[in-house]
């Protein structure tokens, strides 16, 4: 992996939040890429489920300042930034009041979905580019984790498509467990088409559950990791026939070498 830059946007990450197999393997394997010599850098949402002042998180004042226009409203984008203890690992966090201040992952307090579930992953993938493009640092792999980055792939692929930091760019979404089962909000095919995205790009997100949006992830992505024992049956035989390099599961105490040879054998030769 020496040299080689990979971009991880994930839902979770641990010690931030608390441990899943989601949030191990979204400090685990960028670990394994810096311990082998490759750059990383990780974005998270920034919860309020987040304690900024135990885990030293602090404003990138020259990073913030920016507005995304979501739905034709202007959402200014706030970057914080950490880095993990012990490890030579940065953290990015996409924060913004109205979508993130004083808020849980999916679900509010009583099991309830956030009613604007859509836009928090719409505004999350507009801001990791855009902090990236700002950090001018352009990614060989962008490694995508979790309920929240699934619209990352789409973005990347048509949203993203004519920007240069990205035109090397191979996008990778790893798969786990399904979070949950209701649907998003249905105005999300309005949302993805104010940003110019065809709607034959958008097949299958008229009732946007948690598995349309992975079946979109797949559609979009140049690689697949089915990162879970557990993966829904229809999701799995969509990704066995995607015809598009796939790692089946593996245990987790396997999968440094798996991760290396995916990487650089199917991904990037």
């Amino acid at each position: 992996m020496t040299g080689k830059r990979v971009l991880y946007v994930s839902s979770e990450v641990v010690p931030y939040l608390p441990e899943s197999k989601l949030s191990n393997m979204s400090f685990e394997v960028p670990k394994m890429v810096n311990d082998r010599g490759g750059q990383t850098r990780i974005f998270i949402p920034k919860y309020g489920l987040i304690n900024e002042r135990r885990h030293q998180l602090h404003e990138v004042i020259r990073l913030s300042g920016m507005n995304l226009v979501i739905n034709d409203i202007d959402m200014p984008l706030i970057i914080k930034v950490a880095s993990i203890p012990k490890e030579r690992m940065q953290v990015y966090f996409i924060d913004n009041e109205d979508y993130f201040k004083g808020r849980r992952l999916a679900e509010d307090e009583q099991g309830n979905l956030y009613p604007d579930n859509d836009e928090r992953a719409i505004f999350f993938a507009k801001g990791v580019i855009e902090t990236v493009k700002k950090l001018n640092w352009a990614p060989d792999i962008i490694h995508v984790q979790g309920w929240i980055s699934l619209l990352m792939p789409l973005y990347c692929k048509k949203y993203y498509a004519d920007d240069p930091l990205l035109a090397n760019t191979k996008i990778v979404t790893s798969f786990f467990d399904a979070p949950f089962k209701e649907s998003l909000s249905e105005d999300l095919l309005s949302k993805l088409a104010f940003d110019g995205i065809d709607t034959s790009d958008l097949n299958g997100l008229s009732k946007p559950d948690y598995l349309a949006l992975a079946h979109s992830a797949v559609e979009h992505s140049d690689g697949i990791i089915m990162a879970d024992g557990d993966i829904d049956s229809d999701l799995k035989n969509t990704i066995l026939n995607c015809g598009k390099p796939t790692m089946s599961f593996i245990q987790d105490h396997e999968f440094e070498d798996n991760y290396e040879s995916f990487y650089m054998n199917q991904i990037l030769s």
